[in-house]
């Protein structure tokens, strides 16, 4: 049922896909395209975890995911809305797993906060934010409060009441969640089923902001009040892409259950499996796109499951509907958090630039799995950042293996995205590096035609550099156009049509009186071939004429440039200058 057609005015219509949706009523209600994700539902009271925190990449669907489980389980207080929301789920997997389960459909208050928004400039607007958050869902159930205020004390209602209406303090908003559970329990005889989105988002943007202690101290005592010591609570699902230690956050809640990557619980909710992928694009009729599908958006693993991206996903597939040969894009980028990657690079020694490039070249690490650590931790040694990586959705895992008493994993990059994000990150930090840099030296030696100065210069960059060799014709070209292009003296142009073909890099005066160089680029196969290679470039330079397009504009003075590189060598080679 979710996924055929359907009609309207006796015209059969394709589902549209839910980008950006994450509100289950809104995408059964207007006909969304839906991977059925209802047997989390089963999972979730098969294993009766009481507090569950389950960490992914993300826009891995955790929210989708949450906003299902508010409209299976919630007592509205509205017999109509109670059943509107149960016929939901009409013709879902859920509905076919026993009364056991859908017993539970309407059963529970159930309050359901995000934590997204929190991601402000300082703390007072981070708290300001998670204030209005909860003050709308205190007001959502204002109506079973105000009809069922008898039950309440005159204090507790009044405190409900100033925290709907964003007029409490600090410290009863700390206190909120337990304030809502104990009211409905004293409203409805049910225990409060306890939702939150994205917990470590407020953490992550305070660490990088410079707030962290007043965020997580505020976070640890909404957690305590809510989670920790509250006998209204019938069950609490909390998701986030961090698991963030249970010294700093999760203090004393020995109840927590936590279902990470690594599980293999609960593996096939989050992302969506191949065979989900396969349906949907058959579905949408672009089947054949599916090995760039595969290429780009696929390769983690949850448990033994393989997930694709499921946000990429959806993107590619937009794109594809309309045109079935659009090209494939890094649409994870725009969503989801970089901070990581960048401060990685920026803050990277030689030994981890020599691993980045390990992993940027196709190969793997092996890194021991450290799942309890803060922000603080981040850089106090490699295998915390890594591990950060890990859990975030910057690598996946190839294979875990045991060591002594310790798990380790060989882990990878995942897929053509995200090593695109990889490049683009490491891209952008070298051309900040780059324009900080004086290269008059570089310039004073291709003036006076002296290849070894320019060789010398260009490997003491190089050194300092993180390359990525899977694609080392942009790598290299890159550079070099960068470097170049500091000059105030000189115009610098890539890839221009001249001659019999395309020289790499044009570097001339304003002047037509001035200089003009051009440099033809080659990337070898070994340290040995350099010479010879960079001989080959300067050759191809002569033999297609590349330099017909620089003497149709009038300059006179032309000189020449073959230059080879592998890894982080290179060699340069000077040719006879053309008048």
């Amino acid at each position: 049922m979710w996924k055929r057609a359907y009609d309207i005015g006796g015209m059969t219509m394709k589902k549209p896909l839910p980008v950006g949706v994450d509100n289950f009523e809104k995408i059964v209600k207007e006909h969304y395209y839906y991977i059925d994700k209802t047997m989390l539902i089963k999972e979730l009271l098969d294993l009766k975890g009481e507090v569950n925190l389950f960490t992914r990449p993300r826009r891995f669907g955790k929210t989708l995911n949450l906003s299902m489980l508010r409209y299976f389980f919630e007592d509205t207080g509205d017999k109509v809305k109670n059943e509107q929301n149960k016929e939901l789920f009409r013709g879902m997997k859920i509905t076919d797993a026993g009364e056991e389960y859908t017993g539970q459909m309407g059963m529970y208050p159930v309050i359901n906060l995000t934590l997204k928004s929190a991601k402000q400039e300082d703390f007072e607007n981070a708290y300001y934010t998670m204030q209005v958050e909860i003050a709308s869902e205190f007001d959502r159930h204002r109506s079973v409060v105000e009809t069922g205020k008898d039950k309440l004390t005159q204090k507790e209602y009044e405190q409900y009441m100033r925290i709907a209406d964003e007029e409490a303090d600090e410290k009863q908003v700390r206190g909120s969640l337990k304030l809502f559970s104990k009211c409905m329990y004293k409203i409805t005889g049910r225990n409060t089923v306890i939702l939150i989105d994205e917990y470590d988002v407020p953490l992550e943007n305070a660490y990088f902001r410079g707030f962290y202690e007043e965020m997580v101290d505020f976070i640890r005592s909404l957690f305590e009040s809510a989670l920790k010591t509250n006998d209204y609570l019938q069950f609490a699902v909390i998701t986030g892409c961090l698991r963030i230690s249970r010294e700093s956050i999760f203090t004393g809640l020995n109840h927590l259950n936590i279902v990470s990557v690594l599980d293999k619980k609960y593996s096939e909710h989050f992302g969506f499996t191949e065979q989900e992928v396969l349906q949907m694009m058959s579905y949408y009729e672009v089947e054949s796109r599916f090995s760039t599908m595969k290429e780009w958006y696929d390769g983690y693993l949850f448990g033994d499951t393989e997930v694709y991206n499921p946000w990429s996903v959806i993107k590619f597939l937009y794109d594809l509907y309309s045109d079935v040969n659009a090209f494939p894009h890094p649409y994870w980028i725009n969503t989801s958090s970089n901070d990581i990657v960048k401060d990685m690079v920026a803050r990277a020694d030689r030994e981890m630039k020599g691993k980045i490039e390990t992993l940027l070249d196709g190969g793997t690490l092996d890194i021991q799995v450290h799942e309890e650590v803060t922000y603080g931790d981040m850089y106090s040694n490699g295998e915390n950042l890594w591990n950060f990586l890990y859990f975030t959705g910057y690598l996946t895992k190839e294979s875990e293996y045991l060591k002594g008493k310790y798990i380790f994993l060989k882990v990878r990059v995942p897929n053509t995205e995200v090593m695109t994000i990889y490049e683009n990150t490491i891209t952008n930090w070298m051309k900040d590096i780059i324009q900080k840099e004086d290269f008059h030296d570089l310039y004073r030696a291709m003036e006076e035609g002296n290849a070894q100065k320019m060789t010398d210069i260009l490997n003491g960059q190089l050194f300092r550099t993180i390359s990525f060799y899977d694609s080392a014709e942009n790598f290299y070209h890159g550079f070099l156009t960068g470097i170049l292009s500091q000059s105030e003296n000189y115009l610098v142009k890539s890839n221009r049509e001249s001659g019999n073909g395309r020289s790499d890099i044009m570097v001339k005066s304003p002047s037509l009186r001035g200089r003009s160089f051009i440099l033809e680029v080659k990337v070898s196969n070994g340290i040995d071939d350099l010479e010879n290679d960079a001989e080959k470039a300067l050759g191809q330079i002569y033999d297609k004429k590349y330099m017909d397009e620089l003497r149709t504009e009038g300059y006179k003075k032309i000189d020449c440039y073959g230059i080879s590189f592998f890894r982080k060598d290179c060699e340069v080679r000077f040719g006879k200058r053309q008048k």
